[in-house]
């Protein structure tokens, strides 16, 4: 709950620190870097990379689309034990989401969206995923800027959720 709330903290800094915005009625698409920690304690760390497109539906509401890539990967003693067994220590997930994005005092957004996580392996399959996110965007030139996004993820199959990060560069299109 401290990295939340410290993280949380960071996204609001830095939209403090913004002097521009690149927010509201603006198509983009964002490139970013993904991180999750599950909720429950275990001995996984999610890393991956996602592609999220924007597009106005009214004055500060964007409808989202997004795809990506995590891996979950054990960590720890865990990893040790399964690769002792000759067990796969990560998996792959392709996730698939709609949603919209609200921006709300200048450069902080809430989103929420909906969709499916694809597993990579044989035998898990597909999942429902919601994911209810808190950020900022913050400009770096004229039609680009800076995303960061705090969410809860939870896929229908896991046995828990994660708090995901997510970091990213947007440009305008």
């Amino acid at each position: 709950m401290k990295k939340l709330l410290l993280s949380l903290a960071l996204v609001a800094g830095l939209g403090f620190a913004a002097n521009a915005q690149t927010e509201g009625a603006v198509k983009k698409l964002s490139i970013g870097a993904e991180f999750g920690i599950p909720t429950e304690g275990s001995n996984e760390l999610l890393v991956g990379g996602s592609l999220q497109f924007e597009q106005p539906i009214a004055k500060s509401l964007n409808f989202t689309l997004s795809a990506g890539y995590i891996a979950d990967m054990v960590t720890g003693d865990a990893k040790d034990v399964l690769k002792a067994l000759g067990a796969k220590t990560s998996y792959g997930f392709i996730p698939l989401k709609a949603g919209a994005k609200y921006y709300f005092g200048g450069n902080f957004y809430a989103a929420g969206e909906v969709g499916a996580a694809i597993s990579t392996e044989d035998g898990i399959g597909t999942s429902f995923a919601y994911a209810p996110t808190l950020g900022a965007s913050f400009s770096v030139a004229e039609k680009s800027s800076l995303d960061l996004g705090v969410r809860y993820e939870n896929w229908s199959k896991a046995s828990s959720g994660f708090i995901g990060i997510r970091a990213a560069y947007a440009f305008g299109l």
